[in-house]
């Protein structure tokens, strides 16, 4: 059987997926592609001979079109992902599920509603072999229990239209869920420290910031964004255990040595470090919605990343490092 796929946002991140689902994965077809740009949309459609619709609501309506993907702007994901819900659809939607924890409330309500998990949010993260490994060292308890985790994610530059707030929504988010999955717990305090600024940024922007964050059981996780590093793209995290670390190993595949240097290549995009990441994730959910299942993180896992992403917010915009609780509802039997 293969999965028809729609496809609603025909920028980059969406270019990405068709050729991974065109020319890496198997199961899956995309047939109809939606962008406000009606001429983007049919330029993608036509390379895989889909349909073009200028709005996710017709796509959605299409009888041919078996699952949704998403992936347009954060701000716009909530009406996409409703319709999707509604009309019974799996959808696998980039992350942020929604920018307000409101809206998020709204699509688990249309969930419940619907009666069955259908909504998949693109924390690849979960799906990287490196991270994977990590986590296992940290369920083992073989060096006891985590105590701290340190993340670290370093962009060589971003372009003037990043704002600071983009520093937590949508960088910091990727160590939020990271880390909730990581400790299996939920992070209930945050506050931003702001370091010294980096002379290599934009006016508007605040460029290093530090994410601290803590669980329910008290681990500590310190997130470093350096968003205009210039040396590369670098993804890094500890966990500090009671008799031990475990840390992702470096992610390059050759290294040079001579009398002069040892050196290797560094990743420059998130496209480079995650491509695999991408495709596992994407593979698993073609799978599990030709089964009709779920897999991978929950609109829950969604909710839950915005209440932090709203915490952390509230502290940058106070400049004075704020402890700030993060305010959650009781987690639904429906998603436990």
């Amino acid at each position: 059987m293969t999965l028809n796929i729609g496809l609603i946002g025909a920028g980059g991140m969406g270019r990405a997926h068709v050729e991974r689902i065109e020319n890496e994965l198997t199961g899956g077809k995309i047939v109809a592609v939606a962008d406000l740009n009606l001429d983007a949309a049919k330029e993608v459609a036509e390379k895989v001979g889909g349909k073009a619709y200028g709005s996710g609501e017709e796509l959605i309506a299409d009888p041919n079109v078996d699952a949704v993907l998403i992936a347009t702007f954060g701000r716009v994901h909530k009406p996409d992902v409703i319709r999707a819900i509604e009309a019974g659809k799996y959808v696998l939607c980039e992350k942020p599920l929604a920018t307000t924890a409101e809206d998020c409330r709204e699509i688990m309500e249309a969930e419940q509603k619907a009666g069955k998990k259908l909504v998949t949010v693109g924390f690849m993260r979960r799906f990287d072999q490196s991270y994977g490994i990590l986590k296992a060292k940290m369920d083992s308890k073989d060096l006891g229990e985590t105590t701290m985790v340190h993340c670290r994610h370093r962009n060589p530059t971003v372009p003037e239209n990043y704002l600071s707030s983009m520093a937590i929504d949508d960088t910091a988010i990727h160590e939020i869920d990271t880390c909730r999955w990581l400790t299996e717990e939920e992070i209930v305090k945050v506050r931003v420290d702001i370091p010294r600024s980096t002379s290599y940024k934009f006016e508007h922007l605040t460029d290093p910031i530090v994410v601290v964050m803590y669980t329910e059981s008290g681990i500590r996780i310190d997130d470093e964004v350096n968003v205009n590093i210039g040396y590369g793209y670098d993804i890094q995290c500890e966990a500090v255990m009671e008799q031990g670390t475990a840390y992702l190993g470096d992610q390059e595949k050759v290294y040079v040595r001579s009398s002069q240097e040892r050196t290797n290549a560094i990743c420059q995009s998130h496209i480079d470090r995650f491509h695999d990441a991408f495709n596992r994730e994407v593979q698993q959910w073609i799978n599990a919605a030709s089964e009709d299942r779920h897999t991978g993180s929950s609109s829950w896992d969604g909710y839950a990343a915005t209440c932090v992403v709203d915490a952390a917010l509230e502290s940058l915009e106070s400049r004075e490092s704020k402890l700030v609780s993060v305010e959650l509802i009781e987690q639904p039997e429906f998603y436990k």
